[in-house]
């Protein structure tokens, strides 16, 4: 049990780095040595760790040098029955068998990318203020000079100018630094996260580890003290939201807000965007895409101010619904945001935004804002701005915007339209910052166990147009008019032969940005289409494929492959669309408040598998299932009953 009573959690806390005296200097010896022996089999790993019962266990001697310094450096605690080890990055967390707290293997990608962003982020700001970042494996970067004579003999002359040269502070990981960030860690869970902040980004000044369970909380302790870390890492057992209330003071804001919930952060975000320090960095989870992608536009504006549509540009369309939501919520304080970085991974997607206070350019976030026309019959798209400002000299004019930009039907198949948004529709991204982390993550590969699929992810980042939203899928688009699809490269081809600009997108595998209007997209399918002709007798005459291929192009499309239709991260195979390396690979079942073992979520799918399948037509088969009253004790057909009240069934 790890809280016994509520009065006892204060003292659990406030204990990070004592070793409980229940034990005995040997059981902590051979602890730290299993615990040795257990990391040398990798640092991604699940495995039960029990106190050592042979006198020496193998490959391991209690004379070295090892073991002696692991117990010296990590103290180890105490294993609870049933508890296990997970090995993270450099973290070792303590994790229990039941489900208890929330803890998914998934999401090792997000962490490994919160990793690298943050400590950007910290390089920079921390420059600023006279403190050197240094990063495990990372080679000292060079900027190279043309003249470099003149420059040393330049800085000699300013040494002895300055008489002595001032000394550089440096900034690594594991150590306090005074004048590093302050990170707020709201929905922390195991301290998993946290944890690895501490051993793998530098620069920190201090991390909390926040959780509403006081399980969850108390786990947090003891994994703050079983990794060493308890100068820098304090655990708290508060609402995420009053904590964050309570620290919108400006002396008090946090420099980094990592929010990762079970589902959606909307009831977080009102919170996070005052408790964030000015320029500070905040980093926003969510996991509820059937939402955000369409499912339930009701939902999705009741959440965050926006209706979702169902399309092929769902996850892109969700990034900016969220952009949009934090944009909202920071405005009505006089505060905008600006994103670093967002992307659309896995089953969820992830935001990371500097927040920013000025009553001046909060005015534009009016013409931020976009409303989506989406055809529901050729999936054509048009955006409608919210505000409208101009530039006159110095000022800046803000006005209503007009429109809409489309007619009542669309003027490709004749289909109506859906109204989606509104939504954010400036860039994604930060280049120059995601290249910073791209060149950090490339040139330190041993650094994170996904650094490949971060450097493909960040490389398709920085290619795609940054003033383009949303993108169309190809096919998609060959599935309108009902003809093969063309291959990737001619069909961007064709678009950079009619002279627009084209980019991937990182969210769709076959999506495709371009500032090309929907005529010329259709136009160049209609061209392939001549070339790849469909049975237009099978067409119906209101289909949107008859509509659009009734038309004659208004211009022949090339579609002669260039050079430069093919990107770099195509070209150098990046690991840009990673496939599920093992089955059931995605979300993971809610920690149950109470604890307890869950049923695993594959029995719980293996139950309601084949249901509409193989239906039983014979009634005497239904003997062979148990009778579900008759387990509740309210079936009373006795005998009669066509299901089976044999006791070994029900078990």
């Amino acid at each position: 049990m790890l809280v016994r009573t509520a009065r006892l959690f204060p003292l659990i806390i406030s204990h990070h780095l004592h070793q409980s005296s229940t034990h005995s200097a040997r059981q902590k010896f051979w602890s730290s040595v299993g615990s040795a022996a257990a990391a040398s089999r990798g640092l991604r790993s699940m495995e039960p760790l029990r106190a050592a019962q042979d006198p020496q266990p193998e490959g391991a001697s209690p004379a070295g040098g090892g073991a002696a310094a692991g117990l010296e450096e990590t103290p180890q605690t105490g294993l609870l029955p049933g508890e296990t080890v997970v090995r993270e990055g450099k973290a070792a967390i303590l994790f229990p068998s039941a489900n208890e707290v929330f803890y998914n293997p998934v999401q090792e990608f997000n962490r490994d990318l919160t990793c690298a962003v943050i400590t950007e982020f910290a390089r920079d700001q921390l420059a600023q203020r006279g403190v050197k970042v240094v990063v495990p494996g990372e080679k000292e970067r060079v900027v190279v000079s043309l003249s470099e004579e003149k420059n040393e003999a330049d800085g000699q002359s300013e040494e002895e100018k300055n008489g002595v040269k001032e000394p550089v502070v440096t900034a690594v990981v594991g150590e306090k630094c005074e004048s590093g960030l302050r990170v707020l860690e709201g929905l922390a869970a195991s301290g998993l996260r946290s944890v690895r902040f501490a051993l793998e980004v530098p620069g920190l000044r201090s991390i909390t580890a926040n959780d509403f369970s006081t399980k969850a909380a108390a786990l947090i302790s003891r994994n703050a003290r079983h990794n060493a870390v308890g100068h820098l890492l304090q655990a708290s057992c508060r609402d995420a939201s009053m904590l964050m209330y309570e620290m919108r003071g400006k002396k008090e804001r946090y420099d980094v807000i990592d929010l990762d919930p079970y589902g959606s952060p909307a009831s977080f975000l009102d919170a996070a965007v005052q408790a964030v320090g000015e320029g500070g960095l905040l980093c926003i989870t969510c996991t509820d895409m059937a939402v955000m992608a369409g499912n339930s536009g009701e939902t999705c504006y009741s959440k965050y101010g926006s209706i979702s549509i169902k399309a092929k540009y769902c996850h892109e369309m969700a990034l900016r619904i969220i952009l949009h939501s934090l944009d909202q919520r920071a405005g009505v304080y006089q505060r905008y945001i600006k994103p670093l970085l967002s992307v659309s991974v896995d089953f969820y997607i992830r935001v990371f935004v500097r927040v920013f206070t000025g009553q001046a350019t909060v005015k534009n976030s009016a013409s931020k804002q976009a409303l989506i026309y989406n055809c529901v019959g050729c999936g054509s798209f048009h955006l409608q701005r919210m505000g409208k400002r101009t530039s006159h000299g110095k000022h800046m004019k803000y006005s209503s915007a007009t429109g809409p930009p489309v007619g009542p039907q669309c003027e490709h198949c004749g289909q109506r339209h859906q109204l989606g948004g509104p939504v954010w529709a400036e860039p994604l991204h930060d280049t120059a910052f995601v290249q910073k982390v791209l060149t950090a993550v490339s040139g330190n590969p041993s650094r994170f166990g996904t650094a490949k699929r971060i450097e493909g992810m960040l490389s398709m980042v920085t290619e795609e147009l940054e003033d383009v939203p949303l993108y169309y899928a190809v096919d998609n688009l060959s599935s309108t008019i009902h003809c093969n699809t063309p291959p990737l490269l001619q069909f961007r081809s064709a678009l950079l032969h009619a002279g627009h600009r084209v980019s991937l997108s990182h969210a769709c595998k076959n999506g495709i940005k371009t500032d090309a209007p929907p005529a010329v997209i259709w136009d160049i399918m209609r061209c392939w289409e001549k070339a790849n002709p469909v049975k237009r007798e099978k067409l119906s005459e209101s289909s949107p494929a008859f509509k659009i291929l009734s038309t004659e192009p208004s211009l022949q499309a090339c579609f002669t492959v260039r050079e430069d239709a093919n990107p770099q991260s195509r070209k150098r195979h990046l690991t840009r669309f990673q496939e599920n390396p093992q089955a059931f690979w995605g979300p993971k079942a809610r920690a149950k408040a109470g604890g307890g073992l869950c049923t695993d979520l594959q029995d719980r799918r293996k139950q309601c598998q084949n249901k509409r399948k193989n239906q039983i037509t014979d009634s005497s088969q239904l003997k062979n299932f148990p009778c579900k009253r008759f387990k509740k004790g309210t079936c009373s057909h006795g005998d009669d009953c066509c299901y089976s009240h044999d006791l070994q069934l029900m078990d």
